[in-house]
């Protein structure tokens, strides 16, 4: 008789114990969202910062006599320290996560901010840009995975209100430099510093929740093992990969004509003053943060596949006229290609994690380091061509640059593809 009672003493404990690793497990699927805004919040922040530069490009050129050449090196020099550190940075978080990467990146962005708001020589510009890099190049990679592991099963919707967060940041720069940097000079950079001393707050803050929660999410993906992973052959995987790393090209290409030197061509072609072309600016980055949460939404709904196809060749009309428009037809023009051609990076880190589950830091290391490496290269080249030509003629070149999204025809469409493990087919981080 004591066996039975034995047994039906220790069933209730083992049922509990069941019960609390189901509860756990659904806990583990949840969307996070404040840990999903706070990153965006600092994405935000962290990409203000970055864009600042760009944006007090007529103030440096004017002080220090600069060619179009070198402040494309200028970009070139801040892109390119974020594109090369930030694979290595994704595929060392993917051995070892690091939680507290996380506020270590806001550090570099405040060292280059103040090392930018007391430079009067081109030396002191490049190192303040290379600090900046360095910055973006922490902060992105791991804020990514956490935004996947925050995510549940709603990755599209985290990618995007991630990176939401980047484009209105992009966005707020310029109007930030044409209210505050314009009027009150370079030296007011060091205040937007303190706003670093904020980003490192919060990023200490979720690096906390990383550590506690983030890492179990980790673990119980690992307990899945690759299960998950699509029968998706390895050669049309990295076939896949060049296509959107190609698509990558193009858009980043793209907004870096628009991003480097569109206040130049305004004010060069119209006779804008610097604060007028500021806000036009401002105007096409927040068409481009619009375009980053419709893109992720619609991916979710339609299949990003089609929306990475549509936003990458969608806006070649609209850049086709844009070298040949008035000053009345070049803001709206810029609005609907930044809203087009912003929708598609969502789109596309998402479908490339899902290719090569369990390699988040790494993708998301590969796709934001050549989206800023390319960006950089793009912004030296094409004022290598505006010192050659003219600043307008760099539009005309540009214009052309969207028909490399007819590679998107090649995708791949990984969402029929089968899983191993159930119909569910719920991808591995």
């Amino acid at each position: 008789m004591q066996e039975p009672t034995s047994l039906q003493g220790r069933r209730p404990r083992a049922v509990h114990a069941a019960a609390g690793r189901g509860v756990a497990a659904a806990h583990a699927e949840q969307t996070a969202y404040r840990v999903i805004l706070a990153i965006s919040f600092c994405h935000l922040l962290n990409d203000m910062m970055q864009s600042l530069l760009p944006s007090i490009y007529p103030n440096f050129k004017a002080q220090l006599g600069l060619s179009f050449l070198q402040v494309g090196l200028i970009t070139l020099v801040a892109q390119s320290t974020a594109s090369l550190l930030q694979p290595l940075v994704g595929l060392y978080a993917d051995w070892r996560p690091s939680p507290l990467a996380l506020p270590v990146g806001a550090v570099f962005s405040l060292a280059a901010l103040e090392v930018l708001a007391v430079a009067h020589s081109y030396g002191w510009l490049l190192l303040g840009a290379a600090l900046l890099g360095v910055g973006s190049s922490v902060f992105h990679p791991e804020s990514s995975r956490v935004a996947r592991m925050a995510a549940g099963a709603r990755h599209g919707l985290a990618q995007s209100l991630f990176q939401v967060g980047g484009n209105t940041g992009q966005a707020l720069g310029p109007l930030a430099a044409a209210l505050v940097v314009v009027r009150w000079g370079q030296s007011s950079l060091a205040f937007f510093a303190l706003l670093s001393l904020l980003s490192g707050a919060v990023l200490w803050s979720v690096s906390v929740w990383y550590r506690h929660h983030g890492l179990e999410r980790l673990r119980r993906a690992a307990t899945r093992g690759f299960a998950a992973i699509r029968t998706l052959p390895r050669r049309a995987t990295t076939r896949a990969l060049v296509v959107l790393l190609a698509l990558v090209f193009s858009k980043y290409i793209y907004l870096s004509s628009l991003g480097s030197y569109y206040t130049f061509y305004l004010m060069h072609r119209f006779g804008l003053s610097v604060r007028s072309a500021q806000l036009y600016l401002f105007a096409f980055l927040g068409a481009a943060a619009v375009g980053t949460v419709l893109g992720g939404a619609l991916g979710d709904r339609f299949g990003r596949r089609y929306v990475i196809w549509a936003s990458i060749l969608g806006p070649l009309p609209f850049t086709l006229l844009l070298p040949h428009a008035s000053l009345a037809w070049t803001g709206p023009l810029t609005v609907l290609i930044g809203l087009i051609l912003a929708s598609a990076f969502p789109a596309i880190v998402v479908y490339a994690q899902e290719l090569m589950p369990g390699r988040v830091g790494m993708i998301s290391g590969l796709f934001f380091g050549f989206a800023f490496g390319i960006g950089g290269v793009g912004a030296a080249l094409l004022g290598v061509l505006a010192d050659a030509t003219s600043i307008e003629f760099i539009y005309r070149v540009c214009a052309y640059l969207p028909l490399i999204g007819l590679l998107g025809g090649l995708l791949p469409d990984i969402e029929a593809v089968p899983h191993h493990d159930s119909p569910s087919g719920r991808a591995v981080l």
